[in-house]
């Protein structure tokens, strides 16, 4: 398992007992075997059991995204270039803390708030009527230097993107055939990112096709939380 979360576990034990004293055995980004300790904390009764349930839910929660985030990294073959990133399908109020969990599981943070880059996707497209135009749009209005990306769907998008100087393609929803084909068409010019529909099994043979990135939404909406659990023992005193 991957741990994240644990400092988060922590600082909910210390806002309930500013005394308390914790000791973290496996940080954030390390590996934690089956039974072993993370986290050992030692506070008033009060604080432990007002505490519990939010740092297993911070723990377990985060664990899984970055363990989801590992198991994909690693499915990577050696050799191939490709990262693997999140997206903005977040947990309301958590984007941070999830995004920071993907990272520690190996993985790269696509961007963390829309100030980052333009993202130009299929509705910005239906609604100027094209991937030209929207680009062109998005020049307009965006700072200067502000990276532009264009999801598209069809190798003519791709190529209208690649006429309008867009910074990177998305290749949404594509086969690999069609993720192949593209590859050949924009020739190493400018970076290449695929998603939709991502799973374990296709990781591999999607970044032997040259791709820069591969974008999984399910990272972060659908990891499963790891197991994990709190026990209290009590600590003998003097006297």
């Amino acid at each position: 398992m991957a741990v994240s979360g644990a400092t988060a576990a922590a600082l909910a034990f210390r806002l309930c007992d500013r005394h308390a004293r914790v000791r973290v055995h496996v940080r954030d980004g390390q590996s934690a075997r089956p039974g072993q300790v993370i986290l050992e904390i030692r506070a008033r009764a009060r604080a432990l059991l007002t505490a519990e349930r939010t740092a297993l839910n911070f723990l377990g929660r985060l664990s899984g995204i970055a363990t989801l985030t590992r198991r994909f990294v690693r499915a990577v073959p050696k050799g191939c270039r490709t990262k693997i990133l999140d997206t903005r399908k977040t947990t309301p109020l958590l984007r941070a803390l999830e995004k920071d969990a993907v990272r520690h599981g190996g993985g790269t943070n696509h961007r963390r708030t829309l100030s980052e880059s333009v993202l130009i996707k299929d509705n910005h497209v239906m609604l100027h009527g094209g991937v030209g135009r929207a680009v062109r749009a998005a020049r307009r209005t965006s700072g200067r230097g502000m990276p532009i990306e264009v999801e598209v769907g069809t190798l003519d998008e791709l190529r209208e993107a690649l006429d309008s100087r867009a910074d990177r393609v998305l290749l949404d929803n594509m086969s690999i055939a069609l993720v192949r084909r593209a590859v050949q068409i924009v020739a190493g010019r400018i970076p290449i990112e695929v998603s939709g529909g991502v799973t374990l099994d296709r990781i591999a043979a999607l970044a032997r096709l040259g791709v820069d990135f591969i974008s999984i939404g399910a990272l972060t909406h659908s990891a499963p939380a790891a197991k994990l659990s709190m026990n209290i023992y009590p600590v003998r005193t003097r006297g």
